[in-house]
């Protein structure tokens, strides 16, 4: 599936603009001017002529925040023709209430409102980028040179992007890996924390997956590239992160297309508080009208338009520190109202890979004759080319190799004769006579989710093998958090229903869905949608592609498949999902911090105009506490970056 078709597909689920993320005041020129202003300003002080004290405050008026006037104005006309009604903006009431003060010549107060207001939006424009951090630091990390081995054997460095699959490159010690793809000659241990979030070197040799923009430790290696380089996982990872740079919360959202709105009420109550002042608290024309420019400034929603953005930026940089990256606020703002979670089975709950975990002998068998069977098993299973063989035989890496003639038959198994004797391996099916103890172990492995191998001597069977693909312990911790949270778990698996009930009560699944072809994932999330409201996906193959796009919140493990990881919503870099139930409580934290912030700015506003009604509110005092309400919001939210939750999977 195409990134763009899945962003159609998407559509049905977040229908909210992207909206922009503040504004741009012009970079160093801005900031340049904004300290001349300044500068302009605190000179005023110190001038006692009345002229040149005018002159200093309209420079500082002018020079700090002429960004501010321009969009007040330009802004509020460019999108009211777009949007073919008025749509005026914070900026503007700021702008109207600096041009009152100057009316009722309050020049110092004039320039002192537009240089706090000015120099709030570089804070929350530094803010912002400072919780940007950890993401866009990522793009620094990208590679852009590779040492390419020619056909002649000599080495030339070449720029990343003419990589093709199956070109030869060698990685130098402390070099940055070029590329994905496998080695084939050496071997080094690798700092992929780029990738996964774990800064303890992983110990690579030939045949192992290398990822790109990781960094290469004290060996070296040649390799073989197998991705393209807009292919690599470290690409996919550069497109969650352009895609979270743009994509905000519902609530950021709501609030921008009510910041319009508010303004225009504002401005439309501001001549009724006017006439108010005169005609029934009787306050006097000039009084009423300084007040009326207080009132445009305590009701001004600067603090209410900081509420989101900067604190969702920075949940969201929190995770990327732990490996955990969104494609953007909105699906982690969803995450807090999870009322369900859907897992998939293998690779995902489990550790995608069969172990033996019980070998038993029937109680014929001598002490002397085990390790012999278990010598004949072995060399029986290095000839299979079923799936579990590789299990049993790494069970079995110290057993000797005897030289068998063994033969796959069909529906039956592995049959060989050794020194005149016939053994078989095979399924419990494919012997017709079972002693009643070996009968009775079969029955308790299978009802414990298990797949039982028999190995038998002239049909007689001698030892059984339970194989299975165990449960990860951060799943059952995860699991663990998600009951306690109230939060419903459902197992999709393609095994049978008796197998996928006993590893989901092995793991405290709530509700186990067996027997699921890959087509059923995607209408079981509807059916589960349609209970539970919000819920989540979390898989890691092609087969789970669908359910992601219809889950409310899709979450890739990072090992998955490429397509997974195109589609879901979140990425788990690595396969850990204790990493998920931190999210919930990051994404449970943010909605808090979020609605502290619009409780504390509206109150704020509330207080503000109740003051400035009983005549104890100056137009200064309104300047400062308005706009350190926006600080104070914004300080909040800055909060998230930090790991102060106490919690046990982390």
């Amino acid at each position: 599936m195409s990134k763009q078709n899945h962003d159609k597909h998407k559509n049905h689920k977040h229908k909210h603009d992207k909206g922009d993320e503040g504004h741009n005041h012009g970079g160093k020129t801005a900031v340049a001017l904004f300290f001349t202003g300044l500068a302009a300003f605190i000179g005023a002080y110190f001038v006692n002529s009345g002229i040149l004290n005018i002159a200093l405050n309209l420079i500082a008026l002018v020079t700090a925040g002429y960004h501010i006037i321009i969009e007040g104005f330009l802004d509020t006309i460019k999108e009211s023709i777009k949007s073919k009604r008025f749509m005026p903006n914070i900026h503007l009431l700021m702008t109207l209430a600096a041009m009152g003060a100057l009316i009722i010549q309050e020049y110092h107060e004039a320039a002192m409102l537009i240089l706090i207001f000015a120099g709030a939006h570089f804070l929350e424009e530094y803010a912002e980028s400072k919780s940007k951090k950890e993401i866009t630091n990522l793009l620094k990390l990208n590679p852009t040179k590779a040492r390419l081995l020619k056909e002649n054997g000599r080495e030339e460095e070449v720029d990343v992007s003419v990589l093709k699959v199956g070109d030869r490159l060698r990685v130098l010690n402390g070099d940055q890996v070029p590329t994905d793809g496998i080695i084939l000659t050496g071997e080094s241990s690798i700092d992929q924390s780029s990738i996964t979030g774990e800064s303890i070197p992983v110990e690579k040799q030939v045949g192992d997956t290398v990822f790109g923009s990781t960094m290469n430790g004290s060996g070296s290696f040649t390799m073989e590239v197998t991705k393209d380089s807009s292919d690599t996982v470290f690409s996919k990872i550069l497109q969650l992160v352009s895609q979270t740079q743009t994509n905000i919360s519902k609530t950021a959202v709501l609030i921008k297309r009510i910041e319009p709105v508010y303004v225009t009420i504002v401005l439309v109550l501001a001549p009724i508080f006017y006439w108010l002042g005169i005609s029934v608290f009787v306050w006097g024309s000039q009084e009423s009208f300084y007040r009326t420019m207080v009132f445009l400034i305590a009701a001004s929603p600067c603090a209410l338009a900081a509420t989101d953005i900067p604190a969702t930026l920075s949940a969201i940089s929190n995770l990327a520190k732990r490996g955990v990256l969104f494609k953007g606020g909105s699906y982690l703002s969803n995450l807090s109202d999870l009322r369900a979670i859907a897992f998939d089975k293998t690779g995902t709950l489990t550790q995608g890979q069969p172990v033996v975990t019980d070998v038993f002998f029937d109680s014929s068998v001598s002490e002397g004759s085990k390790e012999n069977y278990l010598d004949i098993i072995a060399s029986m299973e290095k000839k299979s080319n079923h799936p579990l063989a590789d299990a049993i035989l790494k069970h079995l890496s110290e057993s000797k190799n005897l030289d068998l003639d063994v033969e796959n038959l069909v529906g039956i198994g592995l049959v060989a004769k050794y020194n005149g004797i016939d053994y078989k391996i095979g399924k419990p099916s494919s012997y017709k006579t079972v002693s009643s103890e070996i009968k009775q172990y079969t029955e308790d492995f299978e009802s414990n989710g298990k797949t039982v191998v028999y190995f038998g001597v002239n049909d007689t069977v001698v030892v059984l093998v339970a194989i299975q693909d165990i449960p990860k312990e951060t799943a059952k911790n995860a699991i663990k958090y998600f009951r306690n949270e109230n939060i419903h778990t459902v197992m999709i698996t393609g095994d049978a229903v008796k197998t996928g009930q006993a590893i989901g009560k092995s793991l405290g699944i709530d509700e186990v869905k067996g027997n699921v072809m890959p087509e059923d994932k995607s209408r079981i999330i509807t059916e589960l949608k349609d209970k539970y409201n919000i819920i989540a996906m979390v898989g890691d193959g092609v087969n789970d592609a669908p359910a992601l796009v219809t889950a409310d919140i899709g979450v890739a493990m990072g090992d998955g498949t490429d397509i997974a990881i195109d589609v879901a919503d979140a990425v788990l870099m690595k396969n850990d999902l204790n990493r998920l139930a931190y999210t919930h409580i990051v994404a449970k934290k943010l909605r808090k911090v979020v609605w502290q912030n619009i409780a504390f700015s509206m109150v704020v506003v509330v207080a503000l105009i109740t003051m400035n009604i009983v005549g104890v509110m100056n137009l200064s005092y309104a300047v400062l506490i308005h706009e350190g309400s926006t600080l104070v919001v914004i300080v909040n939210g800055l909060r998230l970056l930090r790991n102060t939750f106490n919690n046990k999977s982390e």
